[in-house]
C-alpha cells in the first residue's frame, strides 16, 4: 500500500498580500512545493520567452572551435552519429536539417544497431565512415565515453565533434570539440538539456555564424526538440521548459510530413486546433519513434523525421506502427517472466538481475524500468549474446545507478547512462564477479535506508476548491513532467453517487462523486485500470482520493474530470 504524504499544508504558509492578490493561493503552494517563493520567481515561471530567455550559444565551451570547424566543412562529407532512442534520432534529425538548410550537401547519418553494436561509436563504425570518404563526424546524443573510438578516427584523418548530454568520465575523448553541460566548464546555464536539446544549442552557434539573417527557421526544429526531450525524461524546466512550451506549438502545426502521417495512421489527435501537452508525446507519439530501434533498426524512425513526401512517409508511419504494437506484446511477455522471478529468486535481495538469449536488447531497458517500479528495486535485466552481456539498468532514487557502474568499469567493455538509466556491455567470463561486486555495492548503498513507497501529493483541498479558474491557472503551469509535475491533489470525505466499471477488459473505474457540504457538484472521476485495485467500492460510499485536476474536452464539449491515482475508504 502506498503511503500518502503532502508535501505541505495551505494553513502553514504565509503569502505576502501582493501574491495573493495576484495568484491563486492553492497555485501558489504547488509552486511553493517547486521551490519558488520570490515574486520575480513566480512572475518568470510564468512568463518566459523564446528571444529572450534561452541562454547564449557562444559562451558554451567547445561552441566556437565546433562552429568554425563546420562551417569550413561546406565542401568536406560530413557524418552525423546518432543513438537509436527517440532523442537520438530527434537531434540526429535535427542536425541534418540544420546543415542542409545552411547549404551543407554532403551528409550521411550514421546510427548504429542496437542488437549489433550498441549505444555509442564503435571501430567498425569508424571504419566504414572512413571508407565512405568522411572528414568531419559530429555526434549526437553519444561519444563522451568513445576515448579510443575518436583516437582511432583521428589517426583515419577525420576530424570529431561530440555534443552529448551524458555523464562525462574523468578521461574525456581527444576530439576536436567537444560540446556537453556535464564537463567541467561547460559554459551552459542549463546544465539538464536531452541530446537534442544540446544539438540545439550548436544548431543556435551556426545560424548565429553562417546565416543570422535566417535564424527564424530555427524555431521549426522545435518539434524535434519538444519530441526528444519529452521521451528522454529530463527536467522541464528552465530552458527545456521554453524549448518544449514552443516545441508542442510548432508541433501542432508541423510541417513535417513523417509526423502528419504518424498522427494519422496512430490516431493522435495533434493537429492546429488541438495542441498536445507532454502525456501525449511521452505516451503516444514517443514510443511509435522508439519502436524502430527497440524492435529493428533506428533508421527507419530517421527517414520519417527528414521524410518531405508524403506517401512515403505513410509507409514508414505503417512501420513503425507495426513495430510500436509488435513491441508491447514481447514487453509484456518478457516483464511477466522477470516478475515470477523476481518474486521467488529476489525477495530478500536489494538489486534484481535477469538475463535471457532470446530478449530483444532494444527491450530491456522498457522492462527494467517496469520491474523497479513495480518491486522498488534497481534491476538490470540483460540479453546473453555469444562473446558478451548486453544489459540495462534502471535505478531508485536512492541510487545514482552510473556512479555505482563506474565503480565495476574494469571489468566492463562499455557503459554510459545517467543517474536512474545505464546501459552496460560485460564479457562472458566477467559477468558472475560484475554481478556480485553490483550487488554489494547496491547493498552498501542501501543499508540503513527503507525504501517505501510513497505517493506524493502537492496539496490537500476541498471540493468546493476544484473549479474552472482553478483548472484555468493549472493549465498556466504547464508543459508538466520531471522537474514540473502535474499537480497532484487530495480530497477527503467524497461521497459515490454512481459507479460503473467501463473500458476494454472491464478494468477502468469510473465514478460520480460529490463532495461534503450543500454544494450540489458532481464530479466526474475516471480511475484507469483501478477497478480490480479497489473491487470494494459501492455506491454511497465516503472514499478519500487522490487525483490529477484536467480538462477532458470530446465532441467540442469541455467538462472537469479527476483523473484518479489512488484512493481510501474515508475514516469514519
Amino acid at each position: 500500500m502506498k503511503i500518502w504524504k503532502t508535501k505541505t499544508s495551505l494553513d502553514k504558509i504565509n503569502f505576502s498580500a501582493d501574491l495573493l492578490e495576484k495568484y491563486n493561493p492553492i497555485v501558489l503552494q504547488l509552486l511553493q512545493n517547486r521551490g519558488l517563493e520570490k515574486i520575480e520567481e513566480i512572475e518568470k515561471y510564468f512568463d518566459f520567452d523564446y528571444e529572450k530567455d534561452l541562454g547564449d550559444p557562444s559562451q558554451i565551451s567547445g561552441m566556437e572551435k565546433a562552429v568554425e570547424r563546420i562551417s569550413k566543412a561546406k565542401e568536406e562529407k560530413i557524418a552525423i552519429f546518432g543513438d537509436y532512442d527517440a532523442d537520438g534520432v530527434s537531434a540526429s534529425a535535427l542536425i541534418y536539417e540544420t546543415l542542409t538548410n545552411l547549404g551543407f550537401k554532403n551528409i550521411i547519418c550514421y546510427i548504429p544497431d542496437r542488437q549489433l553494436e550498441g549505444y555509442g561509436m564503435n571501430e567498425n563504425a569508424i571504419d566504414y565512415l572512413q571508407k565512405e570518404k568522411v572528414n568531419l563526424i559530429i555526434t549526437v546524443d553519444s561519444g563522451i565515453t568513445n576515448v579510443s573510438e575518436v583516437e582511432k578516427a583521428k589517426e583515419l584523418g577525420m576530424d570529431v565533434i561530440i555534443t552529448d548530454h551524458h555523464h562525462a568520465p574523468e578521461i574525456l575523448p581527444k576530439a576536436h570539440a567537444i560540446i556537453n553541460p556535464n564537463i567541467p566548464n561547460s559554459g551552459f546555464i542549463f546544465k539538464d538539456l536531452a541530446g537534442v536539446g544540446v544539438a540545439f544549442k550548436l544548431a543556435q552557434g551556426l545560424y548565429q555564424k553562417i546565416a543570422p539573417e535566417k535564424k527564424d527557421q530555427l524555431k521549426w526544429l522545435l518539434d524535434l526538440v519538444a519530441l526528444g526531450t519529452i521521451a528522454d525524461c529530463v527536467a522541464l524546466i528552465s530552458e527545456n521548459r521554453i524549448l518544449v512550451k514552443y516545441g508542442l506549438l510548432v508541433l501542432s502545426k508541423t510541417k513535417r510530413a513523417g509526423f502528419q502521417e504518424i498522427f494519422k495512421v496512430g490516431r493522435i489527435d495533434i493537429s492546429e486546433n488541438n495542441i498536445p501537452d507532454t502525456r501525449k508525446i511521452a505516451f503516444q507519439l514517443a514510443p511509435r519513434i522508439n519502436a524502430a530501434g527497440r524492435m529493428d533498426h533506428a533508421n527507419a524512425a530517421y527517414k520519417l523525421l527528414i521524410e518531405k513526401e508524403g506517401a512515403v512517409a505513410r509507409v514508414l508511419a505503417l512501420e513503425l506502427e507495426s513495430k510500436n504494437q509488435n513491441r508491447q506484446k514481447i514487453t509484456s511477455e518478457i516483464f511477466r517472466e522477470v516478475q515470477i522471478l523476481a518474486e521467488n529468486s529476489f525477495k530478500d535481495r536489494k538489486f534484481i538481475f535477469a538475463e535471457n538469449e532470446h530478449w530483444p536488447v532494444g527491450i530491456l531497458g522498457l522492462v527494467a524500468g517496469k520491474i523497479t517500479d513495480e518491486f522498488q528495486k534497481p534491476s538490470m535485466i540483460m540479453q546473453r549474446q555469444e562473446k558478451e552481456f548486453v544489459g540495462s539498468l534502471r535505478s531508485v532514487p536512492e541510487i545514482n545507478i552510473v556512479e555505482i557502474i563506474e565503480k565495476c568499469s574494469d571489468m566492463l567493455i562499455k557503459f554510459g547512462g545517467h543517474s536512474q538509466a545505464a546501459g552496460v556491455r560485460v564479457r562472458h567470463e566477467n559477468i558472475e564477479k560484475f554481478c556480485e561486486k553490483i550487488s554489494k555495492l547496491v547493498e552498501e548503498e542501501l543499508a540503513g535506508k527503507e525504501i517505501t513507497l510513497n505517493l506524493e501529493m502537492d496539496a490537500e483541498i476541498t471540493a468546493d476548491d476544484i473549479d474552472w479558474e482553478l483548472i484555468s491557472d493549472l493549465k498556466k503551469m504547464e508543459p508538466f513532467g520531471m522537474g514540473n509535475e502535474q499537480p497532484v491533489f487530495c480530497v477527503k470525505n467524497m461521497q459515490v453517487v454512481d459507479l460503473k466499471i467501463v473500458g476494454n477488459g472491464s478494468k477502468h473505474l469510473k465514478l460520480a462523486l460529490k463532495g461534503e457540504g450543500k454544494s450540489p457538484k458532481i464530479f466526474e472521476a475516471i480511475g484507469f485500470s483501478l477497478a480490480e485495485k479497489f473491487p470494494q467500492i459501492k455506491k454511497d460510499d465516503k472514499i478519500d482520493i487522490v487525483f490529477n485536476l484536467e480538462e477532458d474536452e470530446w465532441n467540442g464539449n469541455k467538462k472537469m474530470q479527476l483523473k484518479l491515482i489512488d484512493i481510501k475508504i474515508s475514516e469514519k
